[in-house]
């Protein structure tokens, strides 16, 4: 009891064990934030474009580099990554896959799926390019 309160604690995370539902919803919080800073670099991007051809010129250069091209390969992976498990949450809000052995089924679906959409969108983007 907390503080001689008759007021139980609450369970921290060396009572829980590990879940993938329990990864995939911490991963789901990070993968938000990464969003957001994905878009203020696209955003810098668009803004670089209208501001001229220097200011453009610095943009690419900086999103064309190995590291611009690795932060714009995780923002794809995080976008479909968030998409997929707002879609798990969506079946969930309808009522399904609610006991464990389907949560869990979609958590490897949506791991599963993130990455092999994010590999296919870099695939037709780079052919394309």
């Amino acid at each position: 009891m907390a503080n001689g309160s008759s007021r139980p604690l609450s369970p921290h995370l060396q009572v829980y064990r590990f879940q993938w539902t329990m990864a995939l919803s911490i991963t789901h919080r990070i993968t938000g934030v990464g969003l957001v800073l994905g878009t203020l670099l696209l955003t810098w991007w668009l803004v670089a474009a209208a501001a001229g051809p220097e200011a453009f010129a610095k943009a690419q250069k900086f999103i064309g580099s190995g590291m611009g091209l690795l932060l714009l390969f995780g923002w794809t992976w995080a976008l479909f990554y968030h998409l997929g498990n707002g879609i798990r949450h969506l079946v969930w809000d309808a009522g399904y896959a609610l006991d464990l052995k389907n949560a869990e089924l979609g958590a490897y679906i949506v791991a599963g799926a993130s990455l092999g959409l994010t590999i296919l969108a870099w695939i037709v983007g780079l052919a394309v390019w």
